[in-house]
């Protein structure tokens, strides 16, 4: 059974997104997950400034994205996944075992209408409750997305599933509260930088620590990357103590 309703025509666009951009028109490919475009954008932009290495990037969900690796492991010199995928990444070859830094941590968040009162959820309880009173829902694809999968999880936890479904919206991947900012959508949930770069939303908060999922993404060179040497350079980038501050702005938790 469909437990949510789909969009399955952002589907196609955001599988054409994909592979939009052709490895070989670049110095040096970046492929990331959702969470991490935020972050990752002005530190390619100043990289780019400095060393005159021209980079295309590629964000998508971790399904989408993984796939596309397995599928052509010599399309990127980096990849930005989450540990788990990670570590099955390094298992499978992809991904050069040694390679790998950590970008941050983030949770997952609620958002609302910049113009809408913010709902409680300071408590499972009362998280439980915002999403029986929602009347409409959007977060990722369980399928396709970290957040997505988790969120799913939650709502079986909570006995809420079965409720929501029919108000509940999943989207492929990209910044899905949009809809919310637009006043097509009363609540929003995503991890928290793919919510704080969106404009006419608030956040709301995190989820309360009991349903919270922290996730910890992590830059790696990809074992067939045509440019390790300018790949090693930018993940070096990613520890200095402005790019660190940089991306602790972007809303994740950087050690």
């Amino acid at each position: 059974m469909n437990y949510w309703r789909k969009i399955t025509a952002v589907t196609a666009s955001a599988a054409a997104v994909l592979i939009a951009v052709p490895a070989q028109s670049a110095d040096l490919v970046v492929w990331g997950g959702g969470a991490v475009k935020s972050a990752l954008t002005d530190l390619m932009t100043d990289f780019q400034a400095t060393s005159g290495t021209k980079i295309v990037s590629e964000f998508a969900p971790m399904g989408p994205l993984i796939k596309k690796l397995k599928d052509n492991p010599a399309g990127a010199d980096i990849v930005v996944l989450s540990a788990e995928v990670m570590a099955d990444a390094i298992k499978s070859g992809l991904v050069a075992d040694g390679s790998v830094t950590e970008v941050g941590r983030v949770g997952v968040g609620v958002a609302v209408n910049e113009k809408a009162p913010l709902p409680d959820i300071s408590t499972a309880a009362a998280f439980k409750a915002t999403l029986l009173a929602a009347k409409s829902i959007v977060m990722v694809d369980p399928a396709t997305g970290t957040s997505g999968k988790h969120l799913a999880e939650v709502f079986q936890k909570l006995g809420v599933a079965e409720e929501i479904k029919a108000r509940t919206t999943l989207l492929p991947g990209g910044y899905v509260v949009e809809l919310v900012g637009k006043g097509e959508i009363e609540l929003g949930l995503h991890q928290i930088t793919e919510i704080l770069p969106v404009k006419g939303i608030k956040l709301v908060g995190p989820l309360p620590a009991e349903l919270q999922k922290v996730t910890i993404y992590q830059a790696g060179i990809a074992t067939k990357a045509t440019n390790p040497e300018g790949a090693k350079t930018f993940l070096t980038s990613l520890g200095t103590p402005k790019v660190r501050a940089s991306i602790a702005s972007k809303g994740f938790i950087v050690q």
